[in-house]
């Protein structure tokens, strides 16, 4: 009742005009501060009931606990759940199921599953939330172990959980499960159901299974979610022209999408390098004036630096007020891409001005630029500035390090940063210093450097190939046809799996550029190439690298 007066304010006015005031008139108050979170003036009218004579109920103490899981106040919460224990109040199977949604709600998924294994009084609603929670919480297993529990004692799910359980089979890949969740959402005639349906064909369309997906988006009701769960699963598999054709299906069908349909438009326009698409989305989203948050204008920065279009890139960077570390690491990315890494570096520096705490991908960001560009000094101590946000280096960031190293002739330093690195060394690293050695011509460290790259990754023919022509250049026949006896006893041979993917690309840009330029001038169509350099340029050295099987898995960490 006091919810509809309209602020809170005006709420608790007319709550106090009422002389008589009962348990339902301080529930229904106390319910519209739980609404809003506002956990203080929950606790304090829980106290002033008891000092006018009232006795708390369950459902006046689910409401003070939705009003602290709102707030997220952890502390308050444990004060207020051993408060109402201590002092025995009633703790029916309503509060006791707002215990457990404030403990999922807090993270504190083990203490939510003591509380909830400790009472035999669980209910239907009980079991729904600890499905939910499990799920939201990222413990999937636990979500479906919990599914398992509830059918081998008869308990049903309801919508929310067969939402959450799917979500579930999706994430760890148990499409089996999935396909037997669908069988019983058709079944129990939850078909119908919107948000079900919107799971299922995200399921399948993650599982790579689009024909089921798009089979269930034609038969059923459609919603903005349902549009942006298809588009989502054609981006998911690189199938990005098809995404951005149901994107103006979703359009024309005078259906609003939202910011999260945006982004992955956007991502699948950066996939294949459209600049045309792009700036007709970016086009779109002005016409529709619709509000340019952080996501979406983090999408079109990277869309443009993709396209070759880097200084729009830095226009809508500059425009926004408020960045997030995301909207940093793009931007450093992007002029990474470009071979701009003086940019990329006071980009960086920018952003510890700022007093946004970079993370690990920003490290890698601009790491990546200095190794392309062969900025060593800068690389050296970027790399040592990484203790200073107590930042532990991963793989790819010592990759990057000795890819820089080798590229600019190091190549003792990049080998004693290999062997003292405290993660071990896989192939690509081993692939980055090796092609380093043959740059230049250091045969004797790229035969050591070639072996152990072999026993990294025994199955990557291009090492052996490598090996053998080191051998051959030392003029080591014997040793060279050895090594490529030991690639055919092996069963290694060369393959055309980077070779393939790598044309492929190159056959749909270049049949958009053609499409792109029909009918044009000869100066538009240079222009139009020169604005897609980056990508096609970045196809061109993939196919060389197939070309040559020789293969530096290092640089895959820049892609």
């Amino acid at each position: 009742m006091y919810s509809k007066c309209g602020t809170p304010e005006e709420s608790h006015l007319s709550f106090n005009e009422v002389t008589k005031k009962d348990l339902v008139s301080w529930t229904s108050m106390i319910s519209v501060y739980a609404k809003l979170g506002c956990s203080m003036e929950c606790l304090r009218m829980f106290f002033e009931i008891q000092v006018a004579g009232i006795s708390p109920d369950g459902m006046v103490i689910s409401c003070v606990l939705t009003g602290i899981a709102n707030s997220m106040r952890v502390y308050e919460g444990k004060a207020f759940h051993g408060l109402i224990f201590r002092r025995n109040f009633e703790v029916d199977q309503m509060a006791h199921n707002a215990l457990l949604s404030m403990y999922l709600k807090f993270g504190l998924l083990a203490l939510s599953e003591k509380l909830f294994y400790s009472t035999n009084g669980r209910d239907k609603e009980s079991w729904n939330i600890m499905v939910v929670g499990n799920s939201k919480g990222g413990l999937d297993a636990s979500c479906i172990k919990l599914f398992r529990e509830m059918q081998m004692i008869g308990v049903k799910c309801d919508s929310n959980s067969l939402v959450s359980l799917i979500s579930s089979c999706s994430r760890l890949g148990a499409t089996r499960l999935g396909r037997s969740l669908h069988c019983h959402v058709i079944k129990k005639l939850f078909h119908d159901n919107i948000s079900v349906t919107n799971s299922i064909i995200d399921m399948y369309g993650k599982s790579g299974n689009l024909t089921i997906a798009q089979r269930i988006f034609c038969m059923t009701q459609k919603d903005a979610v349902t549009w942006n769960a298809l588009i989502n699963s054609y981006a998911y598999n690189k199938q990005s022209a098809e995404a951005l054709a149901l994107f103006d299906s979703m359009v024309a069908e005078a259906v609003k999408p939202s910011s999260a349909t945006l982004v992955t438009a956007l991502s699948a326009c950066s996939h294949i390098a459209s600049l045309e698409k792009g700036e007709q989305l970016h086009n779109y989203i002005k016409q529709e004036e619709t509000e340019l948050n952080l996501p979406v204008a983090t999408a079109l920065i990277d869309m443009y630096a993709k396209c070759g279009r880097i200084e729009k890139s830095r226009e809508i960077f500059d425009s926004i007020e408020e960045k997030d570390v995301i909207c940093w690491n793009v931007m450093i990315s992007g002029y990474g891409m470009h071979g701009d890494a003086k940019s990329a570096i006071e980009i960086f520096k920018q952003s510890e001005l700022s007093n946004c705490r970079a993370n690990e991908l920003t490290f890698l960001a601009v790491l990546l630029a200095c190794s392309h560009a062969g900025l060593v000094e800068e690389g050296k101590f970027l790399f040592d500035r990484m203790k200073s946000y107590f930042l532990r280096p991963s793989l790819k960031h010592y990759a990057c390090m000795v890819d820089l190293l080798g590229r600019s002739g190091n190549l003792n330093e990049a080998e004693a940063l290999s062997l003292s690195m405290p993660v071990a060394p896989d192939g690509g690293l081993w692939g980055a210093l090796l092609n380093a050695c043959r740059i230049h011509n250091n045969t004797e460290m790229g035969i050591r450097i070639a072996k152990r790259a072999i026993r990294s990754d025994p199955n990557n023919d291009g090492y052996y190939i490598m090996l053998s022509d080191l051998y051959s250049t030392k003029g080591m026949w014997k040793e060279a046809e050895e090594t490529r006896t030991i690639m055919k006893e092996k069963g290694v041979r060369k393959t055309a799996d980077e070779l393939i993917p790598a044309m492929l690309s190159y056959i749909r840009i270049t049949s958009l550029l053609q499409t792109s330029t029909e009918n044009k001038t000869l100066a538009g169509i240079v222009d139009l190439a020169t604005t897609r350099t980056p990508v096609l340029f970045y196809l061109s050295r993939r196919l060389s690298k197939a070309r040559r099987t020789t293969v530096s898995r290092a640089d895959s960490y820049s892609l």
